[in-house]
């Protein structure tokens, strides 16, 4: 199932990582790890974010995907089930 996550980055954190120049190695870290298949960064809501698209097979896969951004960013993390245009189509279709 295709995922969106929205990381929420704490200033003060994300302040020292990029400070320690960390942070760089950090979001590489993620990326290389959970492979999505988009990734954008920026402000929103005034603060630091990073919206991930990702692949999950299962909702075990919840805490090894969020917990990086707790546990090193002290982000606030939210995830939910998205489509693009070929999901949205396969969908509409099944309708009756």
């Amino acid at each position: 199932m295709r995922v969106m996550l929205k990381a929420t980055l704490d200033t003060e954190k994300a302040n020292e990582l990029i400070s320690s120049g960390k942070m760089a190695d950090q979001v590489k870290g993620i990326l290389d790890r959970l492979q999505p298949e988009a990734a954008y960064f920026g402000p929103i809501g005034g603060r630091r974010t990073m919206v991930l698209v990702l692949h999950m097979q299962d909702s075990s896969e919840l805490p090894p995907v969020g917990e990086p951004f707790f546990t090193h960013m002290n982000a606030q993390v939210e995830m939910c089930p998205v489509m693009n245009v070929e999901d949205l189509q396969k969908g509409l279709s099944q309708l009756g």
